[in-house]
């Protein structure tokens, strides 16, 4: 292993912590761990964000939080732990940008920094502690990269962008007549 490389410490260290956010909030919606309301109560929730299907859209929430963040830990398939994180952090960005950016007023601050900083990870990629290294990068490749954040960023697309559809017209179905009787 040599001498410890300053610069993949670093990436081990923010890797781990980002990482291990990411999983604990992951657990809350898949489990319940951590005070979260498990799939049950995710269900409810995204339903009222106006995610649906609810069910797979906790699902889907709960995996790209978990998994995505379990696999930064662990340095393993990062371009797509990175992308899958900052995935689901798309979706959450997309129910708190109405109240502003800074968190203290409900803002989508924190899940944008998270969402932000797995995928930097995931396009730099987990650096020389990790399991990626020690495979010798073989889920850690240029098209791998490339290939999860397109995909990623589709189907972030997609799913806010129907989201914000169907609260379009959900809004304009509750719209008071203005016309006189």
């Amino acid at each position: 292993m040599g001498h410890l490389n300053r610069r993949d410490l670093g990436l081990l260290v923010l890797r781990v912590g980002t990482g291990a956010v990411l999983a604990a909030h992951g657990t809350q919606k898949l489990f319940g761990w951590f005070g979260g309301g498990g799939i049950e109560g995710t269900t409810k929730a995204m339903e009222a964000m106006g995610f649906r299907p609810g069910r797979q859209s906790a699902v889907a929430a709960g995996l790209g939080e978990a998994g995505g963040g379990a696999l930064l830990a662990l340095g393993l398939a990062t371009p797509a732990a990175g992308a899958a994180a900052a995935g689901a952090m798309a979706g959450a960005v997309a129910v708190h940008a109405p109240a502003g950016f800074f968190a203290q007023g409900g803002g989508y601050e924190y899940p944008g920094f998270l969402g932000f900083v797995a995928a930097a990870i995931g396009v730099t990629g987990a650096g020389r502690y990790s399991v990626d290294h020690a495979t010798d990068h073989v889920l850690d490749r240029p098209w791998v990269v490339a290939a999860a954040f397109l995909g990623t960023a589709l189907a972030a697309a997609a799913v806010v962008g129907r989201r914000a559809e169907e609260q379009a017209a959900a809004a304009t179905d509750f719209e008071p007549d203005t016309e006189p009787a």
